[in-house]
């Protein structure tokens, strides 16, 4: 694949570029509306020498599908392909899009992996790399590693503070720790810069009722409740609520 590339982009660098920037909108369009046509498409543009975009294109076609062992590898192999031509924001693109599609097809030790590659390449800064972080410490959790899901959250919420997802899983985190008052902290943290989540509310439940608060529980989980009566949170605050008891 890499060959024929090169080769290509000695030859016409102009018009390729133009090309396949113009090809991956089409393909992105795809993903959206057929998901089934895009990896067909994206298919097609590799075997035909297209750039790892090419590649990161058929990935989310097949992640859209649900076809996430699929999609995790092939995005894998679109970060070193990037890497071998000397696109490091791309490769590093490419292992975090692996990373979770690992994770979500139940592989979280390569998805700590991919998401350390992307991390190690040094492509990502700010928000980005916060948010590698905090997938990387999702799939460190997944592989019962407190301690590295640990450090990772540190990192992400240093990164992105105002990130109420990070200050969520680390509330939960510390919940599943034995720590407490950094749970209850982290918590509040996050209903602070998300007060209609109705998951936050779901988890501030639970840490009052390991604090030995089952009032503020119930009310946390009644919350969780109002705010998504439909969710799978709220049926989780109702079997929640349920084995409190009747209220005296």
């Amino acid at each position: 694949m890499i060959l024929p590339l090169l080769l290509l982009q000695a030859t016409v660098p102009a018009a390729s570029a133009a090309t396949d920037a113009d090809r991956y909108r089409a393909c992105l369009h795809l993903v959206e509306t057929d998901p089934a046509a895009a990896e067909a498409d994206a298919g097609q543009w590799q075997l035909l020498g297209g750039d790892p975009r090419a590649r990161q294109c058929l990935g989310m076609a097949l992640a859209a599908q649900g076809k996430w062992l699929p999609a995790a590898a092939t995005f894998e192999v679109g970060a070193g392909e990037a890497e071998r031509l000397g696109l490091p924001s791309v490769a590093a693109t490419l292992h975090v899009q692996s990373g979770n599609a690992w994770l979500a097809g139940g592989d979280a030790a390569k998805a700590r992996s991919q998401l350390g590659a992307a991390i190690a390449g040094g492509a990502l800064i700010g928000e980005q790399l916060g948010a590698a972080y905090l997938d990387r410490a999702r799939a460190a959790v997944a592989t019962e590693d407190l301690v590295a899901a640990r450090t990772d959250l540190d990192q992400a919420l240093a990164l992105t503070p105002g990130d109420a997802t990070g200050w969520y899983l680390s509330a939960a985190l510390a919940r599943r720790a034995g720590d407490l008052p950094r749970a209850r902290g982290d918590i509040a943290e996050a209903i602070s810069r998300a007060p209609d989540m109705a998951a936050l509310q779901l988890e501030a439940g639970r840490i009052a009722l390991a604090s030995d608060e089952p009032a503020g529980a119930r009310a946390f989980w009644q919350r969780a409740i109002a705010l998504a009566p439909d969710s799978a949170e709220a049926e989780a605050a109702r079997r929640a609520i349920a084995s409190l008891g009747v209220k005296k």
